[in-house]
């Protein structure tokens, strides 16, 4: 195989920084909404007794279920032994470690009592799949920074392999841990369900390849450069596959628990009935994130080139974004059946649909994890070398870089 050339990112000191002060700001002002809503409480957000998990929770779930789902690119080449992805393979786990640390550091701003988290780190119920992934956070971080040392030092190469096979297992029981948070919650009807946990695993695919190929367009957009067309059109290929099978997870789920006759209520909310809910998820998460994408992937003008593959993953995180408000919020909204078969009522608004309204401070908090995520991977190009020369189309014009070194 030839010679594998990475280098840091080249944009001058204004390109590189004036980005940089934007997503700085962005952090600021998601730091600056963690502390209203710690110092007045949570009563300024839109959440409640019955919607505990609002947008912040949404946009957290959906970055660590995408953390997963970005090593795609370096598993296809380590594991399964596709060397044309190998260039790719150590900004995959940038992105995956980046994405993971933006979505924890939702989830301990959104706690209510952050600093109760040492709690949470020092006193394990093993019956809680919650104190189960804290150690599958924790060792994902682990496994995977050995897995990116492994790569990026020329010694330790013949042991990548390796690395990258465990990285693999691990981000399969991790995201396999996150959708049991939600699988085993038989209390709600929108839950209860072993499907979940396999069905997280398929979303996770597809958007950590989408919001892989949205870093990598915005790396080379970024160093002045391009995508080569036919990595273009092998990740389009790659993005098409995975997209498909979670359309396919998703009808599934939904099939399964049709089949019940207790769940008919929920998925008569859920896909009829339910006004936002089902809007998000037949334009959000099946259409926006599903449909419209594999129409751009598989198109004769669009399909593999370096506009479409680019479009369909913003398409794709969209609809991945739809399908976790769907999943965690709308389940929320959907009553509890506290005496199955009967209706009840009471001043605590049981046996009602509830509203829920996101506040200003809850997109604050989760917009800024997403930038906190895009800066660690924005220092990350600056200081390490990531971007392989492999992705960019020779034909552009390439601005004045420091040499490269092999690898």
């Amino acid at each position: 195989m030839a010679t594998i050339i990475h280098r840091e990112l080249s944009a001058g000191a204004w390109r590189y920084y004036g980005p940089l002060l934007v997503l700085g700001a962005i952090i600021a002002a998601g730091f600056a909404a963690f502390v209203h809503m710690e110092t007045s409480g949570h009563f300024v957000t839109g959440m409640d007794n019955q919607v505990v998990w609002g947008v912040p929770h949404v946009i957290a779930v959906f970055l660590i279920v995408a953390a997963s789902g970005a090593l795609n690119v370096a598993s296809v080449a380590s594991v399964f032994g596709r060397v044309a992805y190998k260039p790719l393979a150590p900004l995959s786990a940038l992105v995956a470690l980046a994405l993971l640390a933006g979505g924890l550091a939702i989830l301990a701003a959104d706690l209510g009592r952050p600093d109760r988290l040492i709690v949470a780190l020092t006193h394990f119920n093993f019956k809680s799949i919650f104190a189960l992934n804290m150690f599958l956070y924790s060792g994902f971080f682990a496994i995977v920074g050995v897995y990116l040392w492994f790569m990026m030092e020329r010694r330790m190469n013949r042991y990548s392999s390796a690395a990258g096979l465990a990285a693999f297992v691990w981000r399969l029981v991790l995201t396999t841990g996150t959708g049991s948070i939600f699988g085993f919650l038989v209390a709600r009807e929108a839950y209860d369900s072993a499907l979940l946990g396999p069905a997280f695993v398929v979303y996770s695919f597809a958007y950590g390849t989408s919001a892989f190929v949205i870093a990598l367009e915005c790396a080379c957009r970024w160093d002045g450069r391009s995508l080569d067309p036919a990595l273009a059109a092998r990740l389009g290929k790659l993005l098409a596959v995975l997209v498909a099978a979670a359309l396919y997870m998703t009808a599934a789920f939904h099939l399964t628990k049709l089949y019940m006759t207790r769940f008919h209520g929920i998925e008569a909310f859920l896909l009829a009935d339910g006004g936002v809910y089902t809007a998000l998820f037949w334009l959000g998460q099946v259409g926006i994130g599903g449909i419209v994408p594999l129409a751009l992937l598989y198109a004769p003008g669009t399909g593999g080139t370096r506009r479409g593959v680019p479009a369909a993953a913003v398409l794709v995180t969209l609809g991945g974004l739809a399908q976790m408000y769907v999943t965690i919020i709308g389940a929320q909204a959907w009553p509890q059946p506290i005496f199955p078969g009967w209706e009840e009522s009471s001043a605590f608004f049981d046996g009602e649909i509830h509203p829920y309204t996101p506040s200003a401070p809850e997109v604050l908090l989760g917009v800024g994890g997403v930038a906190l995520a895009a800066a660690l991977i924005a220092v990350g190009l600056k200081v390490l070398r990531f971007i392989p020369d492999p992705c960019t189309d020779s034909s552009s014009p390439q601005p004045t870089s420091p040499p490269a070194r092999p690898r």
